[in-house]
């Protein structure tokens, strides 16, 4: 029986072994050119529940607030600027398939922050297909990253536009993969769903097995199945079929072995806003009052404050 070729919307583009070094030099030209914005940052670390945070102070946000305050001036008043449509020819780094490309990140605040986003628009709170994991994938294999989605504004979301995130490993330099990589090994599960005894607020975590995947398809229909039994198993199960949107704010985390799903209930707490990367261990603050609150709350107990508690 003859094998069944993919059809035009699932191939993938993106030549293998090209990324990284397209990422490279599309990094240095667009830093030359003035695209790339950079946001300088200190950081240290702070510890709870055996996980030693990454905190990082934005400190000077300036050139992203005037930017942003740029664009919303060419808009009119019902109209919402959309980055992505088009996305800036000079952060463009490759296409990955018929339905996403990726690029830089304009504001980055870890070095290489890639976006891999829809061609089409697509609202973020719509759920993620295939086609999303096909290309996560096909960049996963070139990069070894966390990818991340902010599933709506209260999840960390900045933009309406469909768009997956990918920072490489280790977060960081001459340390662990991600902070909370000690949990990850304490993770008890029932099938394939797991949970990490020392998270205190509502997630489902599974492993992944990228050494039998064959191709970024295969790969991508094996993870959405995954995907959508940590949707169910954090109660995000059930959505309006018929417009494929979510029923409530979640974050993702992936690597090339591990997803987490965390359920979402606020997109900040005492002023901190949380993206995914919270609870990868990575957290942002604005300035240093923001951080002394941090040091006083704690960020496991932050994170527990943005999510779903567990009683």
């Amino acid at each position: 029986m003859q094998e069944e070729k993919p059809t035009i919307y699932e191939e993938i583009l993106l030549k293998p072994g090209s990324l990284w070094k397209r990422v490279k030099e599309q990094t240095e030209y667009a830093l030359r050119c003035g695209a790339l914005l950079t946001i300088p940052t200190e950081f240290e670390f702070i510890e709870q529940g055996d996980v030693r945070f990454l905190v990082r102070v934005l400190s000077n946000l300036a050139r992203k607030d005037a930017v942003k305050q740029k664009q919303q001036t060419k808009t009119s008043s019902n109209q919402e600027f959309n980055p992505f449509l088009p996305y800036e020819e000079d952060l463009f780094v490759a296409d990955i398939s018929h339905t996403h490309v990726c690029i830089l990140n304009k504001f980055n605040v870890t070095d290489h922050h890639l976006l891999i986003i829809t061609r089409a628009f697509e609202e973020q709170e719509t759920l993620l297909t295939v086609q999303d994991f096909a290309a996560m994938w096909a960049c996963l294999a070139e990069v070894d990253g966390l990818v991340f989605y902010n599933g709506g504004k209260t999840a960390g979301a900045s933009q309406r536009h469909k768009h997956l995130q990918l920072v490489p490993l280790p977060l960081i330099p001459d340390g662990l993969q991600v902070p909370i990589e000690p949990l990850l090994a304490s993770a008890q599960f029932q099938d394939c769903v797991g949970t990490i005894p020392q998270f205190p607020f509502v997630h489902a975590f599974t492993k992944l097995d990228p050494d039998g995947f064959e191709s970024p398809l295969k790969a991508a229909e094996v993870t959405l199945e995954c995907y959508r039994t940590l949707l169910d198993a954090v109660g995000l199960g059930n959505s309006e079929s018929a417009s494929g949107r979510q029923s409530g704010p979640y974050n993702l985390l992936a690597t090339r072995e591990w997803m987490l799903i965390v359920m979402r209930s606020q997109e900040s707490f005492e002023s901190i806003a949380v993206n995914s990367l919270g609870f990868a261990g990575s957290l942002f603050v604005r300035n240093e009052q923001q951080m002394q609150i941090l040091k006083d709350l704690g960020p496991m107990t932050l994170l527990q404050k943005v999510a779903i508690g567990i009683k």
